[in-house]
């Protein structure tokens, strides 16, 4: 009997090693690696529910690189941002910005931090507290950027901070003249067009196309006869445009491409595919090109995208240098993640997922996060550290 019991034994030994061990010394790795104090302070305007899904990505990276709070705390998901705090009361939620602010203020606000992180100002709207929320447009509870967040922007350029401001920062709902300040701040220009990918624009197999863009499309060209993967352009001005694979568009998914040698030094993957809402913009002589997009066009596509006065590449993750500062734009809503990530308190977990993760899978948007973002992040946040 006790021959037995020692033969499982060591046979079971192996097995909890990886289940037991392993995460074990993943996690006593994790907690003995040094910490590192960073002012971050991080706007998100667009929080509908207590799943922050707006901004988790950018806090769980946070906690995995050992990043805290000037007071020595990690930051909290629920807690430490500035934007809509939602109560799951009558009134929805309540504010926490910087509108009633002075420019001395704000200056010191800046002062105490190292990085300003525009996540999303998009807003909230009526609609998305409805049970289930209704994806259409409706009234306006807050959003949009505001003069306050101009001052902000300028200060932290003046004292030498890093600012990384992300899709739709500057479109609606926010005011033309307070978007002119903020491009003429951050050296980028807006086209006024955003584009979205569907694996599948047929609305019987696909119902989560929303109906609004639907009707949009329809006033527009008279049906929706639309099959297949594509994408679909908005513009600012109501106009609505299709780009169908094989017809206007060879990539059946938008790719972001990075080249492998760089000279601003961020290593990332080379393709990765990217099916969610993108901005096109415009960038000064002075920004370096991280990643682009490529949706490689036919030749059809490439006359379309001219008459709609768009470029054959849109940037995806652009940066400039001035003096001190640094200012990055992500051109896509890249921060948002849907799922849960797990703890971030394991060493190696994301070499482990990207392993997992096949970066080509665009079905799971984790698979983006782990391949793309998460790197992404952390390579801002080393830089920042650094100066």
């Amino acid at each position: 009997m006790k021959e037995e019991l020692r033969l499982f034994l060591t046979r079971l030994l192996p097995f909890l090693f990886i289940l037991v061990g392993i995460p074990l010394l993943s996690f006593l790795i994790w907690f003995l690696s040094p910490s590192h104090s960073l002012g971050i302070l991080i706007i998100d305007k667009t929080v509908r529910d207590q799943t922050y899904i707006e901004h988790q990505g950018i806090f769980w990276t946070l906690e995995h690189s050992k990043i805290k709070q000037l007071s020595g705390q990690y930051y909290d998901v629920a807690k430490d941002y500035m934007g809509f705090f939602p109560n799951g009361k009558e009134s929805k939620g309540v504010t926490k910005d910087l509108m009633r602010k002075s420019k001395s203020q704000i200056d010191s606000v800046v002062a105490k931090n190292d990085i300003i992180f525009l996540a999303d100002t998009y807003g909230v709207y009526e609609n998305d507290f409805k049970n289930p929320p209704i994806e259409s447009p409706s009234k306006k509870i807050y959003g949009g950027l505001d003069l306050s967040e101009i001052q902000l922007i300028r200060s932290a350029k003046d004292q030498g901070k890093t600012v990384i401001a992300e899709y739709n920062s500057m479109a609606s709902p926010t005011p033309k003249p307070i978007r002119t300040e903020f491009e003429n701040l951050m050296g980028i220009k807006w086209t006024g067009w955003i584009a979205r990918y569907f694996d599948e624009l047929d609305t019987i197999q696909n119902t989560d196309i929303p109906q609004w863009m639907i009707r949009q499309y329809q006033n527009q060209h008279k049906a929706w006869d639309l099959a297949g993967p594509g994408l679909i352009f908005l513009k600012e001005t109501g106009e609505i445009e299709a780009f169908l694979f094989n017809k206007d568009i060879l990539n059946k998914t938008p790719l972001i491409r990075t080249q492998k040698v760089n000279k601003h030094g961020f290593s990332l993957p080379q393709v990765v595919p990217y099916p969610d809402w993108f901005d096109i913009v415009l960038i000064e002589r002075d920004y370096q090109v991280v990643s682009y997009y490529d949706i490689n066009p036919t030749a059809e596509g490439l006359k379309r995208l001219r008459s709609m006065g768009l470029p054959r590449f849109f940037p995806a993750v652009v940066f400039r240098q001035l003096n001190k500062s640094r200012q990055y734009y992500l051109a896509g809503d890249f921060s948002e993640i849907k799922d849960g990530l797990g703890s971030p308190r394991f060493a190696g977990l994301p070499f482990l997922w990207r392993s997992l993760y096949v970066a080509a899978d665009f079905t799971d948007r984790r698979s983006f996060f782990w391949n793309y973002y998460n790197p992404l992040v952390e390579q801002i946040i080393r830089e920042a550290r650094k100066s």
